[in-house]
């Protein structure tokens, strides 16, 4: 990428692209380049030049940079719940992968809603943003691909490719086998789910990754120990006290993410059932209040901020027309002390 005219780039009497190219002994296009990240520079090369601007105490004017190079240098941000501390983490991983690029973040929540997320789309568009990111979401692929015609979009939780548009999406299958297996190499055999809603492709990834586990070990699926809810903490209480009505036998649970598992202990502790003596609970997601529960939470890591972070690494590939193939972060399980072998078990 060229460097732009370096008198757009600084107040009057400041220190200048070209100043600095001359100090470090390089071309302005490589000084350019390194504040821009915009292409591979050595990292001899690199290093001098950050030590110089440094030195020198260079500052861009993101303002004049972008109109230097016809951006607004803003990425717009649809995340589903500014109060989630899942999507808290991604937005996280964002601003933290934008740093220092002179490109900001601006969020908008769009509720799982899909005429919100539309409307959402379309006010960050009207404010001119270089590209969106989508966390996640409700809009149809069609839609994202017709919203990629127009400006640059990353989607997660998705697998979609386009001119302008980059997508990933976690092992939420494997996930959820891996979680229903400790259960299962721990020695229990009526495990519980608690489901998010059929609406949510994650949600029925993990569903699906539970019955394969079960399968596989040679355990029939059982529907009785499903109870869908929502993939928040009230609903997890709500759904685990329905369980516990329904008298089904059952010596672990495995929730469809930790905010739901973290209700499903209130619930069994308000039922005098103490966790792991009673029942084993598995969660998905590794939120960082999870190793602080008590007990701490036997749980299934999906990397919050590597997500929004790897969003953000796409979404400058795509606006500086790099190639760039966007690999999920992989799961792991965590084994914490939520989890045992088997008691006599409930129902």
């Amino acid at each position: 990428m060229p460097a732009p005219p370096s008198d757009t780039l600084h107040a009057p009497g400041a220190v200048t692209l070209d100043q600095v190219a001359d100090a470090a002994g390089v071309s302005p296009s490589t000084v350019s380049r390194v504040l821009n990240r915009s292409a591979k520079v050595s990292e001899a090369k690199r290093r001098v030049v950050e030590e110089t601007v440094a030195r020198l105490n260079f500052q861009l004017n993101p303002l004049a940079r972008g109109l230097a190079l016809g951006r607004s240098m803003s990425i717009g941000v649809v995340t589903q719940a500014m109060d989630s501390p899942f999507y808290g983490e991604a937005m996280r991983g964002v601003e933290d992968a934008l740093d220092g690029t002179g490109f900001l973040p601006l969020f908008i929540s769009g509720h799982w809603s899909e005429p919100v997320e539309a409307r959402c789309l379309q006010m960050l568009q009207a404010r001119r943003v270089d590209g969106v990111v989508v966390l996640h979401g409700r809009l149809s692929d069609a839609e994202l691909m017709r919203v990629a015609e127009r400006v640059p979009v990353v989607v997660t939780g998705r697998r979609l490719q386009g001119p302008q548009l980059l997508s990933f999406s976690v092992a939420d299958f494997d996930g959820a086998v891996q979680a229903t297996q400790h259960l299962l190499e721990l020695g229990h055999r009526y495990i519980a789910h608690l489901s998010g809603p059929d609406s949510h492709s994650d949600a029925l990834e993990r569903k699906a990754g539970y019955r394969h586990a079960l399968e596989q070990a040679g355990i029939p699926f059982d529907a009785r120990l499903v109870v869908q809810g929502e993939l928040h903490e009230q609903s997890g209480a709500v759904v685990m006290q329905r369980l516990l009505d329904s008298a089904q036998p059952f010596t672990a649970v495995f929730a469809a993410n930790d905010q739901m598992a973290f209700g499903a202990q209130l619930a069994l502790r308000r039922r005098g059932l103490r966790v792991p003596q009673d029942v084993s609970l598995v969660g998905f997601d590794d939120l960082p209040v999870s190793a602080f529960m008590m007990p701490p939470l036997t749980t299934v890591r999906q990397p919050a901020h590597d997500i929004g972070r790897l969003a953000v690494q796409g979404m400058l590939a795509l606006i500086e027309g790099r190639k760039l193939d966007l690999a999920a972060p992989a799961l792991q399980l965590i084994v914490r002390e939520s989890t045992q072998f088997p008691a006599p078990g409930i129902g």
